[in-house]
């Protein structure tokens, strides 16, 4: 099992180390007081990186290399000019293009995914952001490079928000059997994969459905909102979806997704997969669209054991109704044992469980609201 804990919130950067049977000692924050909206530990060369939304002041990347005490700042992903407003994103002189919406301004508003590449590819880092552009680093985080290939797709001019003003890239999965082969979970954009390395892109989102949308375009998979992907270490043609509109699941690489009924609710936000049972995934589930709270103010965690046929919920250590949790997309985790997982709500509470999730220990109740959590 992980022994240590890294936890992103609004007022800082907590790193925990496990002892004893389900205890976590909480150490003094990092960057106190300053919002961190991602973590990655890298555990090709033990270096940790941070990503902090600094509002008026901008985004910022700090890395710290194994070993080392102090934090340094690295460079962040910078978008280049963006053209006039009336050019299309891809230089298209397609009428129909030439009508579409302006796209979102292209400055970095947000860090909201950093993934490793591959263990074959020492130093390469990806990062999704908002405006929903991809970067890639080959250097630790010393330079990136915007993805262009996925940037002017004339498809991404539909992008839209989806929680933010602007759509953003929230997942990034490199596949381990080939790490030029990469999936993104874009909200709202759909999923969209490489088999080259980022040289080239495709749309897999057949069978998500938007419920949001005109029923004729229900599913269009460039309007799909999954709010969180996840793909099995073990089996990676395994990937589970928590959507805006349901849970779905794809046993063949994203070519195709199935959508799952759940109860108490099949929406949510964050979404945990087994790393070597394929079948086997948690999630959080809410009350969807305004309300965004447990249903009927009852704070669990559902799992199913057999790819979504059926559900099991979980109370045990969590707040007793009426709780008003809400587990964003990156506050829930899972270790590679597949039996440690760590979850972290808007209100501040931070909980692990050493069992699956069917009991689970309250570490804090009182930090900051939790933007998401990495086992490292």
């Amino acid at each position: 099992m992980s022994d240590r804990l890294l936890v992103g919130t609004r007022k800082g950067l907590f790193v925990l180390q496990a002892h004893g049977a389900g205890g976590w000692t909480l150490g003094e924050p990092h960057f106190t007081g300053e919002p961190v909206s991602m973590v990655l530990p890298d555990p090709r060369d033990g270096s940790l990186y941070a990503a902090l939304n600094l509002g008026h002041f901008g985004v910022k990347l700090h890395r710290r290399h194994k070993g080392a005490g102090a934090w340094e700042e690295c460079a962040v992903p910078v978008y280049p000019p963006q053209p006039d407003d009336a050019t299309p994103a891809n230089g298209s002189t397609d009428a129909a293009q030439a009508d579409a919406p302006n796209p979102a301004p292209w400055t970095l508003q947000q860090i909201w995914s950093l993934e490793t590449g591959g263990p074959d590819e020492p130093g390469v880092l990806w990062a999704g952001t908002i405006p929903g552009g991809l970067f890639r680093s080959g250097d630790g985080g010393d330079t990136w490079v915007l993805n262009r290939a996925l940037w002017d797709r004339p498809e991404r001019r539909a992008w839209m928000g989806g929680g933010y003003d602007a759509p953003g890239i929230h997942s990034v999965m490199v596949d381990p059997r080939d790490s030029r082969h990469v999936t993104v979970g874009v909200s709202c954009g759909g999923v969209w994969q490489t088999a080259d390395g980022g040289a080239s892109w495709r749309l897999s989102a057949d069978g998500m459905e938007a419920d949001y949308m005109p029923p004729e375009q229900r599913g269009e998979p460039n309007a799909q909102d999954p709010h969180r992907i996840v793909q099995c270490a073990a089996n990676p043609e395994v990937l589970w979806a928590q959507h805006h509109c349901g849970i779905f699941r794809s046993t063949n690489g994203s070519e195709r997704w199935q959508r799952i009924e759940a109860q108490p609710s099949s929406f949510g936000f964050a979404v945990a997969v087994h790393p070597h049972e394929p079948d086997t995934a948690w999630f959080v589930p809410a009350i969807k669209d305004q309300y965004r709270i447990p249903v009927d103010g009852q704070f669990v965690v559902t799992r199913t054991r057999d790819g979504g046929r059926t559900f099991e919920r979980f109370s045990k250590g969590l707040p007793a109704a009426p709780a008003y949790d809400l587990v964003y997309r990156h506050g829930l985790a899972i270790d590679d044992s597949g039996t440690r997982l760590a979850m972290g709500s808007t209100t501040g509470g931070l909980w692990t469980s050493d069992d699956g999730g069917e009991s689970w220990h309250l570490v804090s109740a009182h930090l900051p609201p939790v933007y998401c959590v990495r086992f490292g």
